[in-house]
């Protein structure tokens, strides 16, 4: 199940586990480009099975919906690729009044999973790998306003702070799915071309070719995420950061144990108030 698929990281990886044979789940927030990837995925890559969700992952009833409709859809689920991310220039608000990037980058992150987990562990062996990045290192945390209602809204501080919550969510995780059988990664892809910062008047559609004419293609972004959600060697392997499909140290505020379980208690909260359509 991959979220964030139809462009960038997320294609080239739906391109790459389909050539390992794994029947696919796209979660898109644009039908026609869903339908698209879908067509090529089975033209290109000869997937035979792709199933199609549409979600705004930004709104919390979408990812509820969403997620009903994969425990409708896949009897089981081996690996969960959380890939869909957003880079906002300026302060906006979600539906759910929750500011975009906070609501796209990490708790769709956490609901979708919490929503599958059950799922995953009844189909373990299973991975969660999600795509974090190397700017949660710049990144100054505070828990007391993660949406930068009270600071100054920087782009890059804005979008690394959701990365740092990514790495230490993902650690946390890892440590609630212990014994499970499911494992919990996240990677750093690289400095990729794709579409990410190009919202909204975004920092690389400003300067266009000069910058990414220097960053890697997706289909090399994407490779740590393919070889967390594949290799033999990492079934066991939980918790941990990687980057060029090795392990890396995240930064010293990503290790803080006592924040990862007090970010985890604030992301319930957040997501709380949104009700299932089921019910």
């Amino acid at each position: 199940m991959i979220t964030g698929a139809t462009a960038g990281i997320g294609r080239a990886t739906a391109f790459a586990l389909a050539r390992h044979g794994f029947r696919l789940g796209l979660v898109c927030r644009s039908r026609a480009k869903g339908e698209a990837l879908s067509e090529a995925l089975r033209a290109e890559a000869g997937a035979a099975d792709v199933a199609l969700f549409v979600a705004d992952l930004g709104v919390q009833t979408d990812v509820r919906r969403a997620a009903d409709e994969i425990l409708a859809g896949f009897p089981r689920l081996d690996v969960l690729l959380n890939n869909a991310g957003v880079f906002q220039t300026r302060f906006e608000e979600t539906a759910d009044g929750i500011e975009t990037t906070l609501a796209v980058n990490h708790l769709a992150y956490f609901l979708l999973t919490d929503l599958l987990r059950e799922r995953l562990v009844a189909s373990a062996p299973a991975r969660i790998v999600s795509v974090a990045s190397n700017a949660h290192r710049f990144a100054r945390l505070d828990l007391n306003d993660l949406e930068f209602r009270n600071r100054p809204f920087g782009a890059m501080r804005v979008y690394g702070t959701s990365k740092l919550l990514n790495v230490m969510w993902n650690a946390e995780l890892a440590r609630r799915l212990e014994g499970s059988g499911v494992s919990a990664n996240c990677v750093h892809p690289g400095g990729v071309n794709t579409g990410l910062g190009d919202q909204n008047g975004g920092v690389l559609a400003q300067v266009g070719g000069l910058v990414k004419r220097f960053l890697r293609s997706p289909d090399k972004g994407a490779e740590t995420s393919v070889h967390l959600a594949t290799a033999p060697q990492l079934v066991d392997v939980s918790g941990r950061y990687f980057a060029n499909c090795r392990e890396r140290r995240p930064s010293a505020a990503a290790r803080d144990a006592a924040a990862q379980a007090q970010l985890w208690e604030l992301s319930e909260a957040l997501v709380a108030g949104s009700a299932s359509p089921a019910g």
